[in-house]
C-alpha cells in the first residue's frame, strides 16, 4: 500500500512551528536571580544577606554578581559608622567589570558586635572568614577609612588572599602618621553636647569638602537620610572608632607585596590628606591619585570618576599599569608616579609611567 505523501507546502509560506512560551533569556535571568540573588537587568538589587563564623562571631556579607565568572572577585570593606551600602553611588559601574563582596564590619548592617574590645586585626580576620565562606581562594580588596586600615592588615597578613589593593582615605597608623586634623578633632570634643541629629549632619558636613558639597547641594542631605535609615547597634561606632584610634601599622606596610593603588581627597578633614603620599611612599610600586576639591567620602561626591579610577588600576596589566588614570603632577622619592584624578565629567588622560 502507498505511503501517504506530505501535504504540498504553499510557495512562500513557512510551516509554523510552536514557540516555547518563555525565551531562553528570561529562563538565564531567572535562574540567575534564583541562584545570586540579584536582577540580571539594571536596576535595583535584591541581594540575599549570607553570614560567615569569625570566631564565635557572625559577619553579614553579600555576593553579586556570582555568575559572571570571568570577572575577577573585589571585596569591598567600608569605614566607621557605614555599612556596606555605603558603597551604593559606586555599584553600579563596578558590577560591570567584578563580581563584588561587600562586607558588613563587625558592628555595623548586620554583622555581631563583640562585648569585648577588638582591634584591626580582629576586623581583617573577619574579611578572611567571609571569603573562607564564600569559596573564594583570591581577590582584589578595597577598604576605605577604617576599612583601609583594615585592607592593609589583610595585605599584609594574609598576602596569599589579596590580588591588587586600594585604599581610599586612610591612614598608615601609628606612629609614623599624621595625626587626624584639627577640625575633627573639635568636632568630636563638641559632639557630645549636640543631639543626635545636630552631631550626625556635623559630621557628614565634616565628612564633604565644601566645594565638593557646593557641587552637590542635596549630597549632604542624601547622606544624613542615608545613615539615619541605618541601625547600628549600641556602642558599635565607639569600638570601631577605638580600633582605628589603637591601629600601629609601624612601618609594616613595606611587606605589602600586592599592587597598591592608593586613592586621597586633598580636602579631606577627617583623614590628613598627607598620609596618602605616606601610604604610596612606603608600599612598594603603589600608585597615589589625589582628587582635588574632594573630601573623605569621595566616593560619594564623584561617584563616577572614582568607579573609573579603581576600574582602570585593577583591569591594568599586572606588571606595568599602562593606563594610569590621571595627569602626571610629580615623583615620590622613589620615582613612582604621582597624579591627580580627573576633573569630573572629563575622560582621564593618560600618564607616562
Amino acid at each position: 500500500m502507498p505511503r501517504p505523501r506530505p501535504a504540498a507546502r504553499t510557495p512562500g509560506w513557512a510551516v509554523a512551528r510552536p514557540r516555547p512560551s518563555c525565551s531562553l533569556r528570561v529562563y538565564v535571568r531567572l535562574i540567575y536571580f534564583a541562584i545570586n540573588g540579584q536582577c540580571a537587568q539594571g536596576g535595583s538589587d535584591v541581594s540575599r544577606t549570607r553570614y560567615a563564623r569569625s570566631g564565635g562571631l557572625r559577619i553579614a556579607y553579600e555576593l553579586r554578581g556570582k555568575l559572571n565568572w570571568r570577572r575577577p572577585w573585589l571585596v569591598l570593606i567600608q569605614g566607621m559608622a557605614l555599612d556596606r551600602s555605603g558603597w551604593g553611588p559606586v555599584l553600579r559601574k563596578l558590577r560591570r567589570h567584578f563580581r563584588l563582596v561587600l562586607v558588613d564590619n563587625r558592628g555595623s548592617g548586620r554583622s555581631g558586635l563583640p562585648a569585648a574590645s577588638f582591634d584591626v586585626a580582629d576586623m581583617a580576620a573577619d574579611v578572611v572568614a567571609v571569603l573562607e565562606g564564600a569559596g573564594i581562594r583570591r581577590a582584589h580588596v578595597m577598604g576605605a577609612s577604617l576599612g583601609g586600615m583594615v585592607a592593609q592588615e589583610l595585605a599584609i597578613d594574609h598576602p596569599e588572599r589579596v590580588d591588587a589593593l586600594v585604599l581610599v582615605s586612610t591612614t598608615p597608623g601609628w606612629p609614623f602618621a599624621y595625626p587626624m586634623p584639627a577640625a575633627s578633632l573639635r568636632l568630636i570634643a563638641a559632639a557630645g553636647s549636640m543631639t543626635r541629629e545636630a552631631a550626625l549632619r556635623r559630621h557628614v558636613e565634616n565628612a564633604l569638602s565644601v566645594r565638593g558639597g557646593e557641587r552637590e547641594p542635596g549630597l549632604a542631605d542624601r547622606l544624613v537620610e542615608h545613615q539615619r535609615s541605618r541601625v547600628a547597634a549600641p556602642g558599635a561606632w565607639p569600638a570601631q572608632a577605638a580600633a582605628g584610634a589603637r591601629y600601629a601599622g609601624l612601618l609594616r606596610q613595606t611587606r605589602i607585596r600586592a599592587r597598591t593603588l592608593v586613592l586621597q581627597g586633598a580636602a579631606d578633614t577627617v583623614v590628613d590628606p598627607r598620609n596618602g603620599k605616606l601610604l604610596a611612599s612606603r608600599i612598594p610600586g603603589a600608585q597615589l591619585v589625589i582628587f582635588p576639591e574632594l573630601g573623605h567620602l569621595l566616593f560619594w561626591q564623584e561617584p563616577d570618576s572614582f568607579a573609573d579610577v579603581v576600574t582602570l588600576f585593577l583591569l591594568a596589566d599586572a606588571k606595568i599599569n599602562k593606563s594610569a588614570p590621571a595627569a602626571v603632577a610629580g615623583t615620590t622619592a622613589h620615582g613612582r608616579p604621582l597624579g591627580e584624578a580627573p576633573p569630573p565629567q572629563r575622560r582621564p588622560a593618560s600618564r607616562s609611567r
